[in-house]
């Protein structure tokens, strides 16, 4: 999976009817496009449909999250989706709030979520200051190059323009890459 500042290379339409990526897809927490109970999500392994519905479905959780608790960009930036570890993080964090609120939990659950989600608010934070993101203006993740390697290219900065904008195209693009490798799969295995 890759998380680099693409330029855009999937076209995509706002408003498009046959897109599951629309506006009313960002934030429509309480009508949720996967009707599977709670599971762990591999983003390493997922099928590009899969991965479209879990973006979706995280984003509109991330949403939510930090309009309920008021959690500023230092906790959880606008491109959080371009971040490997703060996509880790939420997507576990998700899934321990589906959970601890799952109607047939035990009554304290929600409380054991809250006091995890203390500990992961220290270090979404910690992964924010790490990474350099920021409210208006993203950068990649610095990557320390190990002795032997090539090293990496600098981080530049990339000025955040319309965050929703952002991440359509970067589902889209990353739902394409998935597809592409399926489909290279799968000629490969024919073949054989």
């Amino acid at each position: 999976m890759s998380f680099a500042m693409p330029a855009y290379s999937s076209e995509w339409t706002p408003g498009d009817p046959d897109s599951s990526l629309n506006a009313g897809s960002f934030d429509e927490v309480e009508a949720p496009l996967n009707a599977e109970p709670p599971h762990p999500v591999n983003w390493n392994l997922l099928t590009a449909e899969d991965a479209e519905t879990e973006w979706i479905e995280l984003n509109r959780w991330v949403n939510w999250l930090r309009r309920t608790y008021g959690l500023p960009a230092s906790i959880v930036p606008p491109l959080w989706h371009r971040h490997p570890e703060l996509v880790w993080e939420l997507s576990a964090l998700h899934l321990h709030w589906l959970c601890a609120y799952d109607p047939d939990q035990h009554g304290s659950a929600p409380f054991g979520w809250h006091r995890d989600f203390a500990d992961a608010r220290q270090r979404l934070h910690d992964w924010v200051a790490t990474s350099g993101t920021r409210l208006e203006r993203d950068r990649l993740t610095r990557q320390i190059t190990w002795p032997g390697e090539t090293p990496a290219d600098p981080a530049e900065d990339v000025v955040i323009g319309n965050r929703d904008e952002d991440f359509v195209h970067f589902v889209v693009d990353d739902v394409a890459r998935r597809r592409d490798a399926e489909a290279e799969f799968y000629a490969r295995a024919d073949s054989l």
